[in-house]
């Protein structure tokens, strides 16, 4: 255990200050992937069956101000379900940039040592070398990894908003053929 922490405090040492920006970008961002998960997986279900029955329960006059109505009710639960999508790519954009501002000041650290040592001291050099490339590895990890489930909680929402769209269309319909046969009798 304790080998593995030395491993994870030589690598972030490695990597330079730039590691601990990408960690708590890492932090944050799969901090939001796993909320989102949870909101899908755990409440999304409950507040469409809440919206399900409370338009089952209800009666309305006018059709067409019920449609509006509804997709008003549908656009807040598209928005609910792909809402922190932008906030995800947005830090999944932000971690390669960070990997390239390691880069940067890697490459300043090897320039550094070039100006003082020359060539003649490539063990200074190669901690450099090491700061300019850990950190770009490291944000594009992080970048990789979260652009999937991204992709995935948008393709999820956007399909959850238009089972929504569609079933709380057909109950309307129901209703207003309900309230066409009613009125004809």
């Amino acid at each position: 255990m304790f080998e593995q922490a030395y491993a994870v405090r030589h690598f972030f040492a490695a990597g330079g200050p730039v590691m601990w920006a990408i960690l708590l970008v890492a932090i944050a961002l799969w901090t939001l992937i796993l909320e989102r998960y949870w909101y899908h997986w755990f409440v999304y279900p409950r507040e469409f069956a809440r919206l399900k029955a409370r338009w089952e329960d209800s009666s309305n006059d006018a059709l067409w101000q019920a449609r509006k109505i509804q997709a008003q009710e549908v656009s807040q639960l598209r928005h609910q379900l792909v809402g922190s999508v932008f906030l995800i790519r947005t830090f999944i954009t932000l971690c390669p940039l960070l990997g390239l501002l390691g880069t940067v000041t890697g490459m300043i650290q090897v320039f550094d040592v070039l100006g003082f040592h020359g060539t003649g001291n490539p063990r200074a050099m190669a901690s450099g070398v090491s700061m300019a490339t850990i950190p770009t590895m490291s944000g594009l990890v992080v970048a990789l990894s979260g652009l999937y489930f991204s992709i995935d909680l948008q393709r999820r929402g956007s399909a959850k908003a238009r089972v929504a769209a569609d079933v709380l269309s057909q109950i309307l319909v129901k209703a207003g053929k309900h309230e066409t046969q009613t009125a004809s009798q």
